[in-house]
């Protein structure tokens, strides 16, 4: 199936159904009187997250969705039947944006967390609803309110504790198999990983946390090179950064430009994401000789100035993968017990959160504009070259000029 992370569709909730204006006719009923049932109301559109969907592709192809509208009224006091209101399903994890203001609708994070995108309209009323002292025949009733229209964008991003983070080729897909059930490809060319994978890593008992594997980064990616910056909006709502280096990279490129590279490109699409815990990891120690090991890893880590937490693994041999295990845990759970105890904690990381919420989205946002005028540079200028290509005359031959009168 193909992973499609952003859609953008079309709602329209229904009409409101119209009220009547109807009298009573019955025999041995001398005075009749008005009795126009209301309009039933239109269907509204709602969207519900749930886990048995893992990617927006179904609206890819269905972009527009239309609610049914409310009935008529009708006499014997009789309202119309309401609208059948549409729910459509959406990956828990999903943004709903109003195009036009901007404006956040709903952001389900909840498997069956429900939100109303659309709002039916109201049913008119009927005659029954003037009749007065004054005017015991009334003829007036109203028209049903039209619903609510929307073009929204639908923006997936994985639900993570843990995002990895690194150059094409750095482990990341076998780190992750390493640690969690989860089954990315694995190969040894660039690019392997073309859409996020996720994982569930068990640390003990009742222990666990969501590991998320995106497509690695390229230097330059903050401007389109390689797989570009579309995924790294999934890192968002991850707490911790494990950033995956490679110390023996087989294009014989070092280690500690890549790792530079990949913070500057992180910093590049959003400072606010860039100031997420970051833990590093030497991966691929099996390449390395066991009496130059430790000597080349501290001069990785001299050249990166690293202060920060640091393991050395072998994701392939599993090799000191269970220790980074054990410190993610436990530094989650931190986390998660700190934002319970103290509600300004959790204060400041709610709002942190909003922020890099706002900002990924602009950044992909902008991205995305840059993309568009990229390609289309590139088309003008194959069509110039086309132009160019039909004027070239290797054989020197003159121009044929013919003259019309």
């Amino acid at each position: 199936m193909r992973f499609v992370d952003e859609a953008v569709i079309t709602v329209e909730a229904g009409d409101g159904g119209n009220g009547v204006a109807s009298f009573r006719r019955e025999k041995f009923v001398p005075f009749g009187g008005p009795d126009g049932g209301d309009g039933g109301r239109g269907g509204s559109i709602y969207i519900e997250a749930g886990d048995d969907a893992s990617t927006l592709v179904d609206y890819r192809y269905t972009r527009r969705f239309r609610a049914e509208r409310g009935k008529n009224g009708s006499g014997a006091n009789c309202a119309g039947r309401g609208g059948e209101s549409v729910t459509l399903k959406v990956p828990v994890g999903t943004t709903i944006v109003d195009i036009e203001s901007g404006d956040i609708i709903g952001d389900l994070v909840e498997n069956g967390q429900r939100v109303l995108v659309a709002a039916g309209g109201d049913g008119g009323l009927g005659n029954i609803h003037f009749k007065s002292s004054t005017n015991r025949a009334p003829r007036k009733c109203t028209h049903g309110i039209k619903g609510e229209f929307r073009e929204i964008r639908l923006e997936l991003k994985v639900l993570a504790d843990v995002g990895l983070l690194g150059m094409p080729n750095a482990g990341k897909s076998t780190f992750i198999r390493a640690v969690s059930a989860a089954k990315p490809k694995v190969a040894d060319y660039p690019f392997t990983t073309m859409i996020p994978n996720l994982g569930v890593v068990d640390a003990d008992s009742h222990r666990s946390f969501v590991m998320a594997d995106i497509p690695g980064l390229i230097e330059g990616a903050s401007e389109g090179a390689g797989l570009g910056i579309r995924f790294l909006k999934h890192l968002a709502r991850t707490r911790i950064l494990l950033h995956i280096v490679d110390v023996e990279p087989i294009d014989g490129s070092d280690p500690a430009y890549n790792a530079k590279a990949i913070l500057n490109e992180l910093i590049k699409f959003s400072p606010t994401l860039a100031k997420l815990p970051v833990v590093l990891v030497l991966n691929k120690l099996d390449q390395l000789n066991e009496d130059t090991r430790e000597e080349w890893c501290q001069h990785i880590l001299d050249e990166l100035n690293w202060e920060g937490p640091v393991f050395k693994t072998s994701g392939l041999m599993q090799e000191g993968t269970k220790n980074v295990v054990y410190y993610l845990m436990d530094q989650i759970e931190q986390q998660r017990e700190r934002e319970v105890e103290d509600p300004e904690y959790a204060a400041e990381v709610r709002a942190f959160r909003e922020q890099l919420e706002a900002e990924t989205r602009e950044q992909t946002i902008a991205a995305k504009e840059a993309y568009r005028e990229m390609r289309k540079a590139q088309r003008e200028a194959s069509l110039l070259e086309d132009d160019l290509d039909d004027f070239d005359d290797d054989d020197n031959d003159e121009m044929e000029v013919v003259y019309v009168r």
